[in-house]
């Protein structure tokens, strides 16, 4: 029996891709082991840096604020002359940046290589938006974006879980010689550059593009304000300082927020913006970079609560009493269960609405954290709890760079895949921060010195529980019929077959 016009396009189609999205596959298991392979290596890093363990937060911090201004240039460079080139370049930056902290002899050698290595937050944005552009030559970019990103992030997860449980063996099979421990991932990102160089296919870039260099500029000065002002505001719930260094928060918030002001007045002027804002302002659109943004907050800010709640001494009447290794299991199934979250998207996606995947995964994590206000005493609470938060969170993950990816012109793909992750970005640093002085003042009385009180767990939690929900329901203002394959897409298609 021969088979359709469009089942022939979509083989044809999947074929074609297939050998991509296993390259990438590879390379989103590189960017894991990134970022799951020095975790378990900071004390030794202190150690061998001289330095204490808070200046640690430094180098969170740089790579945060180097990320979020090279993020969207390098998305856009991407959009102007092919994806493939710039992937390369974020690739090689990356390598160079992992074999400098190799080689790294003191505290600031080793940051600016830290910060430099955080190039490969550009890696997903990039790939989502090459097998956009390749399926998108073919009719079927939506659908088949939006499975290749279950897959990809799987990837990244398996490859967090495999850098974390590598980096501790490595390190005790070479007898504690940190310098050979940390060629593993720096070997790991060198092979990768040549994958990409070798293996992968570039985009048809759109011509007549050109880069608003003043435009970025602008974005730049409100982004640095901005995190910034999180990260001060991190350094005073941490260090106790008075109510005057409120005020530069404060100052750097409310200038952050006139530049952005006057970097939207000013791209609403320009032919060829660094970013688009009327295409932000659709409704398919501003929905996924805001749902991005909240998913952030439980995503990436919550995650130092719950290590801390985990360890605080159960006879407190709060926390677990868990030791290292029982956190760091804990940790493990929240991981795995956004890898089950992925996965579940990429199968689902096949069939059901994406714009119902999207709000039944925000969903989910509003539920798994507002559950954690009545239900966080025993061990097995917590570990679903965050299950189900990790499931909604895994398909998020997933879904929203190809969720972005479908609702922008072409030509824009790289950026505006690109945008979900420096607002989840922002998002998470935002939480964090607030977070942290949450957790160090208490809401209610402190039970000891060094744990901070169940009603600072309790408002983060809700706080994580509401953006969930919150992002659940301005998900509805997106067209139902938004991020799926057209019709019209499909009448093409079949048209060019026969």
């Amino acid at each position: 029996m021969s088979s359709s016009p469009t089942e022939r396009l979509r083989g044809s189609a999947l074929g074609i891709t297939a050998g991509l999205i296993g390259w990438f596959v590879l390379v989103e298991l590189t960017s894991g082991i990134l970022q799951g392979y020095y975790v378990p290596l900071f004390s030794d890093i202190v150690k061998q840096l001289g330095i204490h363990d808070s200046d640690v937060n430094w180098f969170e911090a740089a790579q945060l604020l180097l990320s979020a201004l090279v993020l969207p240039v390098l998305a856009k460079l991407g959009d102007m002359y092919g994806h493939k080139k710039i992937l390369l370049i974020a690739a090689i930056v990356t390598a160079a940046a992992s074999w400098w902290l190799v080689f790294a002899g003191n505290f600031w050698t080793f940051l600016i290589a830290w910060a430099l290595q955080g190039f490969y937050v550009v890696w997903l944005p990039l790939e989502i938006a090459l097998i956009f552009e390749r399926g998108r030559r073919r009719n079927h970019g939506v659908s088949m974006t939006r499975r290749a990103a279950g897959l990809l992030v799987v990837a990244l997860e398996a490859g967090a879980i495999l850098g974390a449980l590598a980096a501790g063996r490595v390190f005790t099979a070479t007898g504690g010689d940190l310098a050979v421990t940390l060629m593993v991932p720096a070997i790991a990102v060198t092979i990768i550059a040549v994958v990409i160089w070798l293996g992968v296919p570039e985009s048809e870039p759109l011509p007549g593009r050109s880069l608003d260099t003043a435009g970025f500029v602008i974005l730049a000065w409100g982004l640095l304000l901005v995190t910034g002002a999180l990260v001060y505001m991190r350094m005073i719930g941490s260090l106790g300082l008075g109510p005057a260094a409120w005020w530069w928060v404060v100052g750097l918030l409310g200038a952050g927020a006139a530049v952005f002001w006057w970097f939207v007045r000013y791209e609403l002027r320009q032919d060829d913006p660094a970013i688009d804002i009327r295409v932000l302002r659709r409704p398919e659109m501003w929905p996924v970079q805001a749902t991005a943004f909240l998913i952030g907050i439980s995503l990436l800010g919550a995650q130092g609560a719950l290590s801390t709640y985990a360890g605080t001494d159960s006879s407190l009447g709060y926390g677990l009493g868990l030791d290292a290794t029982a956190r760091s299991n804990v940790i493990g199934v929240y991981l795995v269960s956004l890898i089950v979250g992925a996965v579940l998207f990429a199968v689902t996606s096949r069939r059901a609405n994406p714009r119902v995947i999207l709000i039944v995964a925000s969903a989910l994590v509003g539920v798994g954290y507002a559950l954690f206000l009545p239900f966080h005493v025993e061990l097995w609470q917590v570990l679903l709890n965050l299950s189900i938060a990790g499931i909604g969170c895994g398909a998020l993950v997933a879904a929203l760079p190809a969720a972005a990816a479908a609702a922008a012109p072409r030509g824009q793909t790289g950026i505006a895949s690109a945008l979900t992750n420096t607002t989840k970005t922002i998002g998470g640093t935002f939480a964090s921060a607030v977070f942290g002085v949450v957790l160090a003042t208490g809401a209610g009385a402190v039970a000891s010195q060094t744990a901070a009180s169940l009603g600072g767990y309790m408002t983060v939690w809700a706080i994580c529980a509401g953006g969930g929900f919150l992002a659940a329901a301005l998900l509805f203002f997106v067209p139902k019929v938004a991020f799926a394959d057209t019709e019209g897409e499909a009448a093409a298609a079949e048209a060019q077959i026969v």
